[in-house]
Parts: C-alpha cells; sequence; structure tokens
C-alpha cells in the first residue's frame, strides 16, 4: 500500500529545487507492462554511498548537518549516521543531477579526489537507476587532520598535563 506522498510524478519543471529526498518518486522507466518510479532519496542514498566508498573521504556534510547527525546517534532508537547526509539531488524523468558535501581526509589531493568521487557516484547512479547524471557538484567543506579525533567519531580528550 502506498501514501499519498509516494504517487509518482511524471514531469519535473527544469528550474525545480534540489530536495533532500522529500520529492515524491519520480518517473524513470515507462514500457508497456508497466511503470517504475524512482523516489529521489533512493538516489541520494546510492550518490552518499558511492562518494563514502572513495578513498580520502572522511565524512560527508557540513558542519551543521553532521552536528544534527551526532545528534541522531546519541538518541536511543534513532536511526544512526545516515547515508544521504551532505547529498542533495534533483531528480527528474530521465535525469539527476547530484549537489556533494564532503570532508576530505588531509594529504588526499582535492582534485584527483573529486574526479574519483564524481566518476563512482556517476557509475553507481546510472546503473542501479538507469537515470542519466548530468552533473556532480563538489563542494569539500574541510580536512579532516589525523588525530583529531578518536575512532568513535568523538572528539579526542584533551591532552593531560606532564606536570601537577
Amino acid at each position: 500500500m502506498t501514501s499519498a506522498s509516494d504517487s509518482p510524478v511524471t514531469s519535473t519543471p527544469a528550474t525545480a529545487p534540489r530536495t533532500g529526498g522529500a520529492n515524491p518518486s519520480r518517473l524513470a522507466d515507462d514500457s508497456g507492462q508497466g511503470k517504475t518510479t524512482i523516489a529521489s532519496g533512493v538516489v541520494q542514498k546510492i550518490a552518499g554511498i558511492a562518494a563514502r566508498e572513495v578513498s580520502g573521504v572522511y565524512s560527508m556534510g557540513g558542519g551543521v548537518s553532521r552536528a544534527f547527525g551526532a545528534i541522531r546517534e546519541r538518541i536511543p532508537g534513532g536511526t544512526g549516521t545516515s547515508q544521504a547526509a551532505g547529498v542533495q539531488v534533483e531528480v527528474g524523468e530521465k535525469q539527476a543531477a547530484i549537489d556533494l558535501d564532503i570532508i576530505v581526509e588531509y594529504g588526499a589531493g582535492i582534485v584527483e579526489l573529486a574526479r574519483a568521487v564524481r566518476r563512482n557516484v556517476i557509475a553507481a547512479v546510472e546503473q542501479m537507476t538507469g537515470l542519466e547524471v548530468i552533473e556532480v557538484n563538489i563542494a569539500v567543506n574541510d580536512i579532516h587532520m589525523p588525530g583529531d579525533d578518536n575512532d568513535s567519531g568523538e572528539p579526542a580528550p584533551a591532552p593531560t598535563s606532564r606536570v601537577e
């Protein structure tokens, strides 16, 4: 059973704003035997996972989305880290445009990393959805320095004093 928010949309204005998955489903395939729709949230998750697969990407999202993600992780029963954090998409009938906010590991070549992320995201989205990805815009928001935090994602504890 589908809700009203799951209803398919068969056209998208060229000037539609990019959203974080709040769009209803979009038409991706219309064969003589039925229609296949793909929600923009699905494209968001695919793009987020594909971007994180590239070595040198430390995290996704800007400061605000990372802060909300950290809060969500602490809430009992919360959803944890969202695969779509730092990903905005615009999905039409046959095409998609993607914006990514990433944090890179210190030492990674940003230009080469952005090319690798772009290639991986385009390949994953096109292969899994059949949509043509017309652009992947990447904003590098920060660089992660080794020792900035520990494995749990928490800030590193303050160093203990050597003197009393």
